[in-house]
């Protein structure tokens, strides 16, 4: 047995199946993929993320050392603000993805991946050592409880247990409030492509705020979802997955993600990043579909012209798109769009097509 998030007796409960992820027992479905998918695109969804890791960076350095390890210039984001980011190596190659929220100048909440909670904690405490920054790196990852509730309806359900009036919030901005009394923080923000919320609150009332949003919920369309369905909503908008399509081998260059880069500031791995740059980019992610028939998964090679070129990091039957799609590494002299590549598929090679990213956008915003 793993590691459990607060809510794997009500999983279990609602007849989820229980999968090993990343060393966490966690949900990949309660009924099937498809139905839960549908749900959080034309309801609403309800998705168990407590196992994501919280550190707070405070104190009177909490800006430096943000500055010096994150690819963000935090001197841009404004208080009450959400800043998606990542964090380098020397060598350029990424250590995590992560959002930044910014309460003030010297209060920070880091969001980062479950599998990258300790080393990111241990490496912001690291260059704050180096750097005699007069810093305090908390990893409050067991003190926070994570929900997200996505879909067209999640407004409306979340408003009934939230002491503020959700219109205040935009896209990947955050509030502290109340939920059903227990204090919290709230975000417009979201792995779906939807409307939606990210809210943070006591670990230990996880399953009471859980139940209560299923029960408000019910009337309009809420389900709970499992990592199944979350796989296949964030590939349909081309959102990177760590240990996927991100990893300490891969620059932000690579990546699609020189976006998050400010360079016109110092930050770790800046200077190889920049080399990187000025070299060529040895390799691009793009998006694929498939024009013969076949599902390319990871780790699936990738060829052109009997060249093997790049391989598949994610890949999937789009439930909203009806299409087979995936992202996939490819040699940057062939990671033009419309560009035909062939994929392995078991002993055979299947014809697929490079595509304009993202796969999905909601017509009307998020």
């Amino acid at each position: 047995m793993g590691l459990k998030t607060p809510l794997l007796e009500n999983h279990k409960k609602l007849g989820a199946t229980i999968v090993d992820f990343g060393g966490w027992d966690m949900p990949v479905q309660y009924t099937n993929v498809i139905e839960e998918h549908n749900a959080t695109r034309n309801a609403c969804g309800l998705f168990d993320i407590c196992h994501m890791g919280e550190i707070f960076v405070e104190g009177e350095q909490a800006f430096d050392l943000l500055q010096k390890v994150t690819s963000r210039d935090i001197s841009k984001i404004k208080n009450g603000k959400i800043a998606l980011a990542v964090m380098c190596n020397e060598k350029g190659g990424i250590i995590d993805d992560l959002t930044i929220y910014k309460f003030n100048g010297k209060k920070f909440m880091l969001v980062v991946n479950a599998s990258n909670e300790i080393p990111d904690f241990e490496w912001c405490k690291k260059i704050a050592k180096h750097e005699k920054f007069h810093v305090k790196v908390t990893n409050s990852s067991r003190e926070f409880a994570k929900l997200d509730i996505q879909g067209p309806n999640s407004k409306k359900i979340l408003q009934q247990i939230t002491d503020f009036d959700l219109n205040e919030l935009s896209f990947y901005t955050f509030k502290e409030g109340n939920l059903i009394g227990f204090p919290g923080i709230i975000s417009q923000s979201g792995y779906t492509g939807e409307l939606g919320y990210e809210i943070y609150f006591p670990w230990n009332a996880a399953s009471e705020v859980w139940d209560k949003l299923l029960e408000l919920g019910k009337e309009d369309g809420i389900k709970p979802i499992g990592l199944g369905a979350r796989d296949t909503l964030r590939l349909e908008c081309a959102m990177n997955l760590y240990g996927h399509e991100m990893d300490e081998n891969k620059t932000p260059l690579e990546a699609r993600y020189a976006w998050v880069c400010d360079f016109e500031k110092d930050f770790i791995g800046k200077e190889a990043i920049l080399a990187q740059k000025e070299k060529g980019v040895p390799s691009k992610l793009v998006g694929f579909e498939m024009v013969d028939r076949g599902i390319a998964r990871n780790p699936y090679k990738v060829f052109k012209n009997g060249e093997e070129i790049g391989y598949v990091t994610s890949g999937t039957m789009s439930p909203t798109l009806k299409k087979a799609l995936g992202l996939s590494y490819i040699k940057s002299e062939h990671a033009s769009v419309g560009e035909e590549i062939e994929i392995q598929i078991r002993d055979k090679l299947c014809m697929a097509k490079i595509v304009k990213l993202p796969f999905y956008k909601k017509t009307d915003g998020v």
